[in-house]
C-alpha cells in the first residue's frame, strides 16, 4: 500500500469521528477524515429548504455549560478541542414539557427544582419520588464506572470494573419500568419514564442505568449550539486542518485493510487505497465488521452479530412564516402522548396516528437565528423498521411510486396530528417535508434507520465486544457504539478512541 498517507484515518465525520480526529490533531497528529456523504457532520449536519434550515438530530445537549465540575466534562473538553470557537446557549427552564390528555408537566432545572415540583403536584408520592431519584443516582454512578472501565487502559479498567461490579449489576438488572412500578399514581409513573425517546428504548426494556445517565445529564441545564449543529463540523474540522489534516466528503470506505493482524489502511468504493497504521471507525460496529475481510476476528464478529440495531424513527420538518412565539411556541421540547401508555412504538405509520410525538423548535433555541418571520419545528416519532423494509434496496431520488405515496400520506397525517396539538401554530405552516428510516439509512449509513446505533439494552451494556479497542490491532471504534449514545456519549467515545492512540490525552479528562 505504500507509505502512510496519514498518521490516522477516521471513517465517518459524525461527532465521534470528528472528536477523535480533533483530539489527535491537538497532539500534532495528521488525520484524514473520510465521509461517505456530500456533507460533513453525520447526524450533526443541517440542510436547507427555501428559507428554512433544519437540524435532523441535535435537539438539546446536557453538560455543555460553563460551570466547572464533573457534570461539565463534555463541555470543557469540547471547548479545548475547538479553541473556544464552539459556543452553546441555554435552552432555559423548563427545557422539556410532557403532555398527556388533560395533563401537562414542565421539566425544570435544577434537579432540586424538578423534584420540588413533582412533590408539590403528587404530595402522596413524596417517599416514592425520593426512592426513584436515589435509585437513579446510584444507577448513574454505576454506568459512569462501567464506561470508565471500558475506556481506560487495561489495568485501571479492571480495577474500576471490580470495585463497581455489584452496583453495575443492579443498575443493569433493573429496567426503567421496574423503577416506577411501585408508584401508585399512574400519571406520575408515566411522567417519570415518558422521555425514553432520548435514548431510544421503551421503559419495559431500557436499563435504569441508561435512563438515569441520560435524564441526569440535563440536571445542570440543557444547551444548544450557537449557529446550529453544523458548527460541530466547522469548529472541530478547523482543528483537524490546522494540524495538517484533511476532511474528505463523497469518500465511502468499502474495505478496512488488514495486514498481519493489524489495520493497515482503507480502500474506498472508488478503488482508491490509503495507508495508515491507525484506523478509527465512526460508522458503527456492524458497518465496521462488514468492511473487514471475512476471516478477520470471527469471535468478535459473532458477538457483535448478537446485538441488534435500535429503534427507527420518522421526522417531519416544518417551516413557519410568522411569529411562532406569539402563538405559544418556546425553546422547550414538547413530548406529546395520546395516552398514558408511553412505551408504545409506532407500529403502522401508514394506518394510524403516532402514539407519541416529540416536538422541538430549533430556531427558538439558537440566539443567532436572525429571521423573526421564518422559524422551524421538527416532529419525531419512533417507529418500527419493518413497514419500510420492502423499499430498503431503493435509492434516494429513485424510490418506487408506492413508497412515495406512502410517505406523502404519512407526512399529511403527522402534520395533521401536530396541528391538532398546536392549533395556534397551524395557520403559520408554510412548508413541510418528511424523512423516513430509509433517509437515515441512506444518508448516514444508520443500520435499519436506527436513531442511536445499537440498541441500548442491558446485553449491549454488558457486552465485552464493544469499547474503543477492537481485536484488530490499530483499529478502534468511535461514536455511539464505542461507548454511549447521543452527542455527549458519541463525543466521549471518540475522545477515548483518540486517547487509546495518544495516551497524553487522558490528562485532559481530569483537568
Amino acid at each position: 500500500m505504500g507509505s502512510p498517507s496519514a498518521d490516522a484515518i477516521v471513517i465517518g465525520s459524525g461527532i465521534g469521528g470528528l472528536t477523535a480526529a480533533a483530539a489527535l490533531a491537538k497532539r500534532g497528529r495528521r488525520v484524514l477524515v473520510l465521509e461517505r456523504h456530500s456533507q460533513l457532520g453525520g447526524m450533526t449536519q443541517t440542510f436547507r429548504r427555501r428559507e428554512y434550515t433544519f437540524a435532523p438530530a441535535v435537539h438539546y445537549i446536557g453538560g455543555a455549560g460553563d460551570a466547572p465540575g464533573p457534570d461539565n466534562q463534555f463541555g470543557r473538553i469540547l471547548r479545548w478541542l475547538t479553541d473556544g470557537q464552539l459556543r452553546f446557549a441555554s435552552v432555559g427552564s423548563p427545557y422539556d414539557v410532557v403532555r398527556f390528555p388533560g395533563f401537562e408537566f414542565p421539566i425544570e432545572t435544577t434537579r432540586e427544582a424538578y423534584i420540588a415540583r413533582l412533590k408539590a403536584l403528587f404530595p402522596d408520592e413524596s417517599a416514592a419520588i425520593e426512592r426513584y431519584f436515589a435509585a437513579c443516582a446510584d444507577a448513574q454512578r454505576a454506568v459512569h464506572a462501567l464506561f470508565a472501565g471500558r475506556g481506560l487502559p487495561a489495568p485501571l479498567g479492571l480495577v474500576v470494573r471490580w470495585l463497581n461490579a455489584a452496583r453495575v449489576r443492579r443498575a443493569l438488572q433493573t429496567t426503567t419500568a421496574d423503577a416506577v412500578r411501585a408508584i401508585r399514581d399512574r400519571r406520575l409513573a408515566a411522567l417519570l419514564s415518558a422521555r425514553w425517546g432520548d435514548y431510544g428504548l421503551p421503559p419495559e426494556r431500557s436499563p435504569l442505568a441508561m435512563h438515569a445517565l441520560v435524564m441526569g445529564s440535563y440536571f445542570a441545564g440543557a444547551y444548544y449550539p450557537v449557529g446550529g449543529p453544523a458548527q460541530f463540523a466547522k469548529t472541530l474540522g478547523a482543528t483537524v486542518r490546522a494540524a495538517g489534516g484533511e476532511l474528505r466528503t463523497d469518500a465511502a470506505v468499502s474495505e478496512i485493510r488488514v495486514e498481519r493482524g493489524r489495520a493497515a489502511g482503507v480502500r474506498l468504493a472508488s478503488g482508491e487505497s490509503m495507508a495508515s497504521p491507525v484506523v478509527i471507525s465512526d460508522m458503527g460496529a456492524h458497518n465496521t465488521v462488514a468492511a473487514l475481510p471475512a476471516e478477520v476476528a470471527p469471535e468478535w464478529r459473532k458477538a457483535l452479530a448478537a446485538l441488534k440495531p435500535g429503534v427507527s424513527y420518522i421526522s417531519l420538518y416544518i417551516g413557519f412564516k410568522g411569529d411562532i412565539r406569539a402563538c405559544g411556541a418556546t425553546a422547550a421540547n414538547v413530548w406529546v402522548y395520546e395516552s398514558e401508555d408511553v412505551g408504545r412504538v409506532w407500529e403502522r405509520p401508514a394506518d394510524e396516528d403516532a402514539p407519541g410525538i416529540f416536538v422541538t423548535f430549533p430556531s427558538l433555541k439558537d440566539p443567532s437565528h436572525a429571521d423573526p418571520q421564518h422559524h422551524t419545528a421538527e416532529v419525531d416519532a419512533f417507529c418500527r423498521w419493518e413497514p419500510f423494509a420492502q423499499w430498503a434496496q431503493s435509492e434516494p431520488g429513485r424510490r418506487p411510486e408506492e413508497y412515495e405515496a406512502t410517505k406523502a400520506w404519512i407526512a399529511e397525517s403527522l402534520l395533521g396530528q401536530f396541528k391538532r396539538h398546536f392549533p395556534r401554530l397551524a395557520p403559520l405552516v408554510d412548508f413541510h417535508e418528511l424523512s423516513t428510516p430509509l433517509s437515515q439509512a441512506s444518508y448516514v449509513g444508520a443500520e435499519r434507520g436506527a436513531a442511536y446505533g445499537l440498541e441500548m439494552t442491558a446485553e449491549r451494556l454488558r457486552s465485552r465486544a464493544l469499547g474503543v479497542r477492537t481485536p484488530v490491532r490499530g483499529l478502534l471504534l468511535a461514536g455511539q457504539d464505542a461507548l454511549s449514545l447521543g452527542i455527549p456519549g458519541a463525543f466521549m467515545g471518540g475522545f477515548m478512541a483518540a486517547a487509546a492512540v495518544e495516551p497524553r490525552l487522558w490528562m485532559e479528562m481530569n483537568r
